[in-house]
Parts: C-alpha cells; structure tokens; sequence
C-alpha cells in the first residue's frame, strides 16, 4: 500500500500583492486596496517556484486543496492550516443532462457541494484563514450571502477561534441555522448584501476589530486565490487537460476570474496543455441582480450597480467587486454571459437533479438555466468538452422548490391502496 505523506515545501510561492488597476506592488501583509489608485489587490508569485512543482508532486499530496499548496499563497506547512480540508470533489459525467440539452460532445458537472459546509467557500475560507493566523489575527469575521459565513463559522469552531459573521437579515432560514449552528457571533443586517459589506468596510477601520481578520475585506487578496483550486482539480480529474468550455456562477464575479486564472497558470509552469482553441469562460447570473451579464450584452466598460431580487441569494451581489475583472476574462477567451429569472432558476435545479443525481442550490439553478440558453442561443458550442459548475447544496435553499415537489402517490398502508393507486400493475 502506498502512503500519501504531506510534505511541506520550504516557502510559499507567494511574492507580493500586485494592484489589478496601476500594477502597484506591496509586501504580503493584511490589504486588500491599492493606496495609489484604489484598485483591488492580488496575490503574485514567484514563476520559477512554481514551475518547480510537478504533477508526480501533486498527486502524491492529501485529497484535498492542499495537494496544490505549492501554488497557493498560505499552508505550505500542515501544522498553520486552519481548514476543514476541502477540496477534490467530484466531477460528473452527464450524459443525461446533456441529452436533453442537445449538448452532444462531454458535459460534466464539478459538484463542490460536497465540501464539509457543502459550498465552494470552504475552499476560499481555508486559504483565507491560514494566511490571516500567520498575519497575526486573533478573531475571524466575514461578510456573507450565507455560504461563506457557514463556513466561516464552521472553521472558527474547529480551530478553536471567536468568529463574528455578518449577513442580510432576509436571508434563507436554511443558511442561517447552518451558521447559528456553529454557536459563534451572527450578525444580521437589516438591508442587502452591498450593505453589509459596506458596514463590514468600515469595521475592519476600527480600533476594536483590528486584531480581526475579513476574509473578503482585509485579507481578500489570499481568500480569493483559494478559488484557483477548482480549477486545478478540474484539469487535473480530466487528466490534466483543460476543458474547452465552462459555465460559471457569479456573483461578485472572483470565482470566475480565478478559474480562469488557474488554467492560465498551469499551462503557463507546463502542467498542462491548452486546448487547441483554448478555453472559453461562461458566466451566469440571476435576472434580479444582473450587472455584469447587462455590461456584457450592452458593450459597456463600466458596471452599473443594482438593488438585488429574486431567489439566488447566494448571487445576490448588486456591486460586484470583480465584474469588471470577470468580463475581461469572458471577452478575453472568447466566452459569453447570460441570466435566467426565477422560474428558470427552479426549473434548472430540478433538471439538475433529474439527470445527474445532484441537488443544487439556487446558484446551481442559475448555472444549469444559463447553460440552457448559452445552447439554444449558440453562444456555446455543444460539441465541445463542457464542465458546469455547482458551488453549494440544495438543503440550504429548500424554500426555491418546496412548491412544486412532493409525494408521487398518497396511499393506505395496503395492497388495497397501493392497487387503487395504480401501483400494482
């Protein structure tokens, strides 16, 4: 029997904080804007560290996202982890999704429901986390639309850490009670997600949560890397190949940016190769908080800020602080976005499930309704290798489908009421 033995390496690869907007450098610290043009930062590396790294390397480390710590910005060493060990969830084939989506070339879904708090936030919180303990930070907070501050909370529990997580007071009661659950500070906000956020902004300001550490304000930059390992696991579950096509959520936008990101990196340190064509990135959006998708479709460079609706809560991020970063990514490769509204989002849940054994959350919904479109339109091409991602789980958003699913039959517990029923056949 062979036996997988995480070895740390000698340092991260991590060199500095670049800002997005001017190219402003800074050192590794706890900063998420630039103090020349107040573009958001985020994390550089050293290139020939990681083109160090290799697929032999990788594959003997944990299944989990710490198998790619030598290309993440925190956690080289297992021993300053605060994580719950996320990572390496499935990829589906979905032949039947496909079938009656007319999509004929591979469809796959990467179902990162599967993560310990059942969304793709336990990825983004590990990394966050274990760069804010080597920073310093004695207390961990967030800004959330749920997700995040379920995992956020999950993870202070374990590492033995106060946490204080804020959220939308109108939030689905199934994120709630898996945040309250933990027993850690929540904090719900009476106005939308933007609010929260802008509150949580002016907190980390203050004296009294300065030894506290946002993971989507002040240490963003490492949170946000985080996401890269979907797309290192994606490539590295097809065979380390890339896939031609993906159907992203987005929100603020980020987990789009940095999907698109991780292929670029692992084509650029040779762990890969692109696809003849390259890749095309998808993103998808609910109709009652489409910003980004509207920049698209209307060529504008600039995004205008909406008031959020609609049952995609999870998506519900009317001033996306990636958008821009996210429609240079899709025009860059060629890709498209689109939204669907809320029918569409429940109808996209339950073909999920039908075809694929999966149940997603309202933000799965959205993906599988866009990807819908994406076809009928021809925006997508259906013979190419496809992978859709769904970042949470189902029993969170009950709420989106509890009206149009139920018992089949409602029978005495006889033969007699089975066969009146029509079950004996």
């Amino acid at each position: 029997m062979t036996t997988v033995v995480d070895t740390p390496t000698q340092a991260s690869p991590a060199r500095a904080l670049v800002c997005r907007g001017c190219g402003a450098e800074y050192p590794l610290v706890a900063q998420h804007a630039c103090y020349e043009c107040f573009g958001p930062l985020e994390v550089a590396y050293d290139q020939a560290a990681l083109a160090r790294v290799t697929r032999a390397q990788i594959e003997a480390g944990p299944k989990s996202i710490w198998r790619y710590a030598a290309l993440l910005p925190a956690g080289q060493d297992p021993a300053t982890r605060v994580t719950l060990d996320p990572g390496f969830t499935p990829l589906i084939a979905a032949p039947r999704l496909a079938a009656e989506l007319g999509v004929r070339g591979p469809l796959w879904v990467k179902d990162d429901s599967a993560n310990p708090t059942h969304s793709f936030k336990d990825r983004v919180v590990s990394v966050a986390l274990t760069a804010a303990r080597g920073l310093g930070f004695s207390r961990f907070a967030c800004a959330s639309t749920g997700n995040l501050a379920n995992s956020v909370a999950a993870h202070a529990a374990r590492a033995g850490v106060p946490s204080i997580v804020f959220i939308p007071g109108d939030l689905e009661t199934g994120k709630v009670i898996t945040t309250a659950v933990y027993d850690r500070d929540l904090v719900a906000i009476e106005g939308s997600y933007d609010d929260v956020n802008r509150l949580c902004s002016e907190l980390v300001e203050t004296d009294e949560f300065e030894d506290t550490a946002f993971v989507n304000v002040n240490v963003r930059p490492y949170y946000a890397e985080g996401s890269k390992t979907l797309g290192y696991e994606v490539a590295e579950q097809l065979g380390w190949r890339l896939p031609e096509q993906v159907v992203i959520p987005m929100a603020s936008g980020e987990l789009l940016t940095k999907i698109d990101k991780a292929f670029t990196e692992l084509v650029e340190i040779g762990l890969v190769e692109a696809p003849a064509n390259g890749w095309r990135v998808f993103g998808a959006q609910s109709a009652g908080c489409n910003p980004i998708a509207v920049a698209l479709h209307q060529g504008a460079e600039e995004i205008v800020p909406v008031k959020p609706t609609g049952i995609a809560k999870s998506l519900n991020i009317g001033d996306p602080a990636a958008g821009l970063y996210a429609l240079e990514a899709v025009r860059r490769t060629g890709g498209w976005m689109d939204y669907a509204d809320d029918d569409e989002i429940r109808d996209g849940i339950r073909q999920l499930a039908r075809t694929t054994g999966v149940f997603a959350e309202t933000a799965g919904g959205v993906t599988v309704a866009v990807l819908r479109k994406l076809v009928e339109s021809g925006k997508l091409d259906p013979d190419a290798e496809t992978v859709v991602f769904n970042t949470g789980e189902g029993l969170k958003t009950l709420d989106a489908v509890a009206d149009l699913v139920g018992p089949t039959y409602r029978i005495k517990p006889s033969l007699r009421g089975a066969r009146e029923a029509g079950l004996l056949h």
